[in-house]
């Protein structure tokens, strides 16, 4: 008996992550670990949830040649894939005080490298455990992928601009809406709320509307200090604006108005005001 419990400890401390002296994560036992599942269909596994959903709705990582865990957002780097749900939930404790610090510029007075350190330890042993191996995760992971989610998102819309496939302005956006040929509505997220809704009035329930970028974004990619409502023509560009909205949302705060809703609703931003004319 004494024998057999014996070899249960063993076996359960040669299961135990190893933190090594540059912070990354090992696993001890790596037969320990979950098969990794073939990156084909168009469903994808959470290595921290363990739930298959489409890969729109993730976002795939791989290791680089330091071992550092890097996001895939086009996933289309070379190696296998490890996939994280693009939400909130799985990926706030990794990063979620890093983004408060940022955005309101206070300094952790108990240091933010122990505490973010301790933090993302989870994320880490899960991708330790699909990497079979150590790997480091940034500290800033959370906010890393938000600033490049914002990004793409800005430069898909450049590219519909310049291709002719979006419109911005509202008397322009609403008459290309009218042709029927335009059917994704970006709105800008600070914009008035009664501006929004009186700009969508009259049109079916078929339009898809995200709002992944305040005004002066919006503005940056047309040219314009400010820019409310943007009309796209469908396509690769469109289908990749709302994938690249509905993760960035899902990382936010899971709203689903920015996965393509037919009636963006609630308000977390301030409004802009309508007198100020900037609702263009």
């Amino acid at each position: 008996m004494r024998t057999g419990l014996t070899a249960r400890k063993n076996k359960a401390r040669r299961r135990r992550p190893l933190t090594t002296d540059n912070g990354t994560i090992a696993i001890a036992d790596a037969h320990d670990n979950d098969e990794p599942d073939p990156e084909t269909g168009p469903l994808r596994r959470c290595i921290v949830t363990r739930e298959r959903l489409p890969k729109e709705r993730m976002i795939r990582f791989v290791i680089g040649p330091d071992r550092q865990i890097v996001p895939d957002l086009t996933a289309r780097l070379p190696g296998r894939g490890m996939w994280l749900s693009a939400s909130r939930d799985v990926l706030e404790s990794s990063g979620a005080r890093e983004e408060k610090r940022l955005e309101g510029g206070q300094q952790d007075k108990q240091g933010d490298g122990g505490r973010l350190k301790a933090s993302n330890r989870h994320l880490a042993r899960a991708f330790a455990r699909a990497a079979r191996g150590p790997v480091s995760v940034p500290s800033d992971l959370y906010v890393l992928l938000q600033t490049a989610l914002v990004r793409r998102i800005g430069e898909s819309l450049g590219l519909a601009r310049r291709a002719g496939q979006a419109v911005a302005g509202y008397e322009k956006a609403r008459e290309a809406l009218k042709t029927g040929r335009y059917t994704l509505v970006v709105q800008a997220s600070d914009g008035s709320e009664a501006e929004r809704s009186r700009f969508l009035s009259g049109f079916g329930p078929d339009l898809k509307i995200i709002d992944p970028l305040p005004g002066e974004a919006l503005g940056r990619v047309f040219g314009r200090d400010y820019v409310v409502h943007v009309a796209v023509a469908p396509g690769k560009l469109a289908e990749s604006l709302v994938v690249e909205a509905g993760r960035l949302a899902g990382l936010r705060n899971g709203s689903a108005r920015a996965l393509g809703s037919a009636r963006a609703t609630g308000r977390e931003t301030g409004p802009v005001n309508d007198g100020t004319g900037a609702n263009g």
